[in-house]
């Protein structure tokens, strides 16, 4: 594990207000680089945003640019420009160096990468040099101790986190601190725990720059730094990846095939208050002869319902390069790299492993006797943030297990906002094939729906119950409404599921 001293954060008011002050922020670089340098720059690639830098000449913000996101040496003269260097210099953000030629310049000893919160604020995630995110020539570094900034699973497993204000919130395994920060804006008391002591460094930093409550720190595996204490919200973006070994700390858990993810979900249950979440993100096995959404369910701790999401799916060999590539294997010795992805493969053989699924994972502790499970598959595009989906759709379960279909058919229902119909056939037909509802928010769900389905949608307004609705419809398609009441329940709790139908109150209670 590497041994690098870290910054001090005694003084990192001040430094933020020299960041903040040279603009240095989310929409500072934005605007300093253009967006595809941004966006390269996200994917840690350096070129553009070294040539825009330079476009800029030498004012505080392209130093500042070039010293703590493309790690180049800085004329001290234009650091001091920039921020308050011998402070900076003390405290251990930065490091001296003297060239032949007599002329001091310095370094930055850590990443500094403007993040920007949900409601506009400027936040700074501090981490290891050159592993902000990966990018196409790995993490570059192998000690295992190394601490990533921000990357593509953070900021979705930031997106789904449900906002609420709550009191007590853990991030587990929190790296270098994205989530705690997160939390710290919705929670009275945040814990943050990881097994490596330098990530809870990096996170003390990332809290201090960014101006956020200090959180309470702890060392340990899993939930064994918390003992017995329970949360309002638990976050994890676990060391998930299935490895055959724990090389790297920030994403090899050194538990065999899925059990970490397995016995992180199955253990969260009892560290949540009634009503509580608990968000993460994991991976998990696809064996042969077994079915994945079998595998997932059992998971489930007693006492929660869940709502589990595998977004995407690779073979072993997919698998086995896309982590070879992150940890720079790729770039080692051609025969090294073979041995290694024999070694991935040998793991995978040995546990009847065929392809490995990512996901999310929701947990809300009720204590239902008859809890809500639902495990899908949905590779299509959301829109972030869906915090709020998350709490609606944990809502409209509550509602369903409550109603029984006469309960249903006396409800209301209103056609959620940004659904859309669409009807598929041949040019000219007289009559659709189909009818497709599509969400344009959320999930972004499409469903194919029969003439009495588009129907009853389209007439969902609030003003009529489900029951007399189904009335109308059966005296225009003549149908015998009694027959229709009794086989149109099961279509209205998909629809309502699926958030495209809201429940309301009836005319009488508003």
């Amino acid at each position: 594990m590497s041994t690098t001293s870290l910054p001090k954060p005694d003084r990192a008011v001040a430094l933020r207000t020299a960041l903040l002050a040279a603009g240095f922020t989310a929409d500072g670089l934005l605007d300093l680089l253009g967006a595809p340098a941004y966006a390269a720059l996200a994917r840690s690639e350096t070129v553009p945003a070294l040539r825009a830098a330079r476009s800029h000449g030498d004012g505080p913000l392209p130093s500042l640019v070039r010293l703590f996101l493309l790690q180049s040496p800085v004329p001290y003269a234009h650091a001091a420009a920039a921020l308050p260097v011998e402070d900076a210099l003390a405290d251990g953000w930065l490091s001296r160096e003297t060239g032949a030629d007599g002329e001091d310049t310095v370094r930055a000893t850590v990443d500094v990468r403007p993040y920007g919160g949900p409601d506009g604020e400027d936040w700074f995630i501090v981490s290891d040099l050159g592993c902000a995110v990966g990018g196409a020539g790995g993490i570059g570094s192998r000690e295992e101790g190394v601490v990533l900034g921000v990357g593509g699973a953070s900021t979705t497993l930031a997106g789904i986190t449900v906002r609420v204000p709550v009191g007590s919130a853990l991030d587990l395994g929190t790296g270098s601190g994205i989530q705690a920060l997160h939390a710290a804006h919705h929670a009275t008391r945040v814990t943050a725990t990881d097994v490596n002591p330098r990530a809870l460094e990096f996170t003390r930093l990332t809290l201090a720059l960014s101006g956020a409550p200090e959180a309470e720190l702890l060392a340990g595996s899993l939930f064994e730094p918390v003992g017995e204490a329970t949360y309002d919200l638990i976050v994890s973006n676990p060391p998930f990846v299935i490895s055959p070994g724990a090389r790297l700390t920030y994403r090899d858990g050194g538990m065999g095939g899925d059990d970490l993810c397995r016995t992180l979900v199955q253990q969260a249950g009892a560290h949540l208050n009634p009503g509580g979440y608990a968000q993460f993100l994991g991976n998990w096995q696809h064996v042969e002869g077994e079915d994945w959404h079998d595998r997932v369910r059992s998971w489930v701790p007693r006492g929660c319902d869940a709502w589990i999401v595998q977004r995407d799916v690779q073979d072993v060999t997919q698998y086995a390069e896309l982590w070879l590539r992150d940890g720079g294997d790729h770039r080692s010795d051609p025969a090294e790299y073979a041995r290694r992805y024999e070694d991935w493969l040998d793991e995978f053989e040995a546990r009847g492993t065929k392809a490995v699924g990512f996901g999310w994972i929701t947990l809300r502790r009720t204590g239902a006797a008859e809890p809500s499970i639902v495990v899908e598959e949905w590779p299509h595009s959301v829109e972030q943030p869906l915090g709020d989906a998350v709490l609606a759709h944990f809502a409209r379960q509550d509602y369903l297990r409550e109603h029984d279909d006469a309960a249903l058919l006396a409800g209301y229902f209103q056609l959620t906002e940004e659904v859309v119909q669409e009807q598929v056939g041949a040019p000219g037909a007289e009559d659709p094939e189909h009818v497709v509802l599509r969400q344009h928010r959320g999930m972004r769900r499409a469903t194919k729906v029969d003439t009495v389905g588009a129907g009853f949608a389209g007439v969902c307004d609030g003003s009529l119950s489900a029951g007399r609705i189904l009335d109308a419809i059966a005296q225009l398609v003549e149908e015998d409404p009694v027959v229709l009441r009794d086989r149109t329940p099961e279509a209205i709790r998909m629809l309502v599921e699926q958030g495209f139908l809201d429940p309301v109150p009836g005319p009488a209670a508003r």
